[in-house]
């Protein structure tokens, strides 16, 4: 019955032979999407960037959809390690192997610089002699040298922007050659003072810019280490000659002939290596923010407390190395009864301890973490100088000191390798300079 009642509501009809064939299912017409619109489609900083170097950088990108803002807290060592940029930056490091005759150049001006400042602890004693002066006004020197450091510090980054890094550093060398001229007269001792000025000032310029230009290369440790034992290099050439020069009866001022030859092959060199260096530096990207103008560059520099910690860590180790290099000698002849033909060159000593550390220890600081290993040289070196100070002996004292260099050695290239990486890159050059006219008031 219900299955009647079912069949009563269709009408099933058989169909016949001769009806007209069903057409095979077919795919749907193609649709085409209408885009054309009223606005026009604006390019986004990314694509610009895209266009332009026709490959993505790895800048920033834009946030995925329901991105809510939070994020994990950093820990300090990530923001040791991200750069000082601000927010869109795309740092760019070059590789060291399309930068060696710059490196090659930078290791030659940074020999020079360390012959110039470590000769002058050797000479000290001929110049008391041949000026008939104290400790007072011999002293006079250092000062001079760190007045010059510390102005250079407010004329550097404006030297830079307006001659370029070729022509600051020919003009740098050129002062350097002029102090140079000037001792080899030996002149009286007020212009001898001038002439340790002008080095200071040339030595900063060169030391800002050189350092800021290594910092910046892949892998920074190892190139800023190879360039501050290059200093080492000099440290260590410039006390034997200068020591066995003048205990041979020749005049102590005839040393710096030497360092004119030297300072104008580092003249040739400098404008031969850097001279298309403005031409070769990695293009910013449109999507970076717009850098500051380089008036205000000397104030971000100022208030930016990496520079004044910065700062305050180098005028310590700058003092302790200048006192070191500059004073151990006199230290050993009048308080230890060495002879000033043989402690002479306890300063080489130190200044190979330096350069062998600043070759071999540089390359663990990435492993063990560059805080911790500065902080562990740091208090070894203090160890060792108060060995120096308690034991009363002069081959003890001289060991001492060389162990001290090899300490201190890796400390000056690790360091400066943290506050580049720490500071936004255009006000890198300032507050290097800044941080070297400081290091030089310690050694005052």
């Amino acid at each position: 019955m219900a299955s009647a009642a079912l069949h009563g509501l269709f009408d099933i009809q058989q169909s016949s032979s001769s009806s007209t064939p069903t057409p095979p299912v077919t795919s749907p017409p193609t649709t085409h999407q209408k885009t054309t619109s009223i606005v026009k489609k604006t390019l986004s900083n990314i694509e610009l960037d895209d266009l332009a170097f026709g490959q993505r950088y790895n800048g920033p990108s834009q946030p995925p959809e329901g991105f809510s803002g939070a994020q994990t807290p950093k820990t300090p060592n990530e923001l040791e390690n991200e750069g000082g940029e601000g927010n869109g930056a795309v740092p760019v490091m070059q590789t060291w192997s399309t930068n060696k005759w710059r490196i090659l150049c930078c290791c030659l001006i940074y020999f020079g610089n360390g012959m110039n400042d470590s000769v002058v602890g050797a000479l000290i004693p001929y110049m008391e002699e041949y000026y008939h002066i104290g400790y007072a006004i011999v002293s006079m020197v250092f000062i001079g040298n760190a007045a010059g450091f510390i102005i250079a510090a407010f004329f550097c980054n404006a030297t830079l922007g307006t001659l370029g890094r070729a022509k600051t550093l020919i003009f740098s060398e050129i002062i350097m050659l002029a102090a140079y001229v000037m001792l080899v007269v030996t002149p009286p001792y007020a212009a001898v003072i001038v002439s340790f000025f002008l080095l200071g000032y040339g030595a900063a310029t060169t030391l800002a810019l050189n350092n800021v230009f290594c910092a910046n290369l892949h892998p920074p440790n190892a190139v800023l280490g190879a360039a501050h034992g290059s200093y080492g290099l000099g440290g260590i050439v410039a006390p034997i000659v200068g020591t066995a020069m003048a205990s041979r009866g020749i005049l102590w001022s005839r040393f710096y002939f030497l360092c004119v030859g030297l300072r104008l092959c580092c003249m040739l060199f400098a404008g031969w290596a850097f001279w298309s260096y403005r031409e070769d530096e990695p293009q910013t990207l449109l999507s970076s923010p717009q850098q500051e103008s380089k008036s205000k560059n000397l104030k971000l520099a100022l208030k930016n407390r990496v520079t004044i910690f910065g700062a305050l860590f180098i005028f310590a180790y700058q003092g302790a190395e200048v006192s070191i290099s500059g004073w151990v000698i006199s230290f050993l002849i009048n308080y230890r009864g060495g002879d000033p033909a043989r402690v002479g060159y306890v300063t080489a000593g130190f200044w190979g301890g330096i350069t062998l550390g600043r070759f071999v220890l540089t390359h663990l600081a990435p492993r063990i973490g560059e805080k911790i290993f500065v902080t562990v040289l740091t208090i070894g070196t203090l160890c060792l100088q108060l060995l120096v100070w308690l034991v009363p002996n002069v081959i003890g004292d001289a060991v001492a000191v060389s162990l001290l260099g090899f300490l201190l050695g890796p400390v000056c290239p690790c360091a400066q390798a943290i506050f580049s990486r720490l500071m936004p890159r255009h006000v890198q050059t300032t507050a290097v300079g800044f941080i070297g006219g400081a290091g030089s008031s310690g050694g005052a």
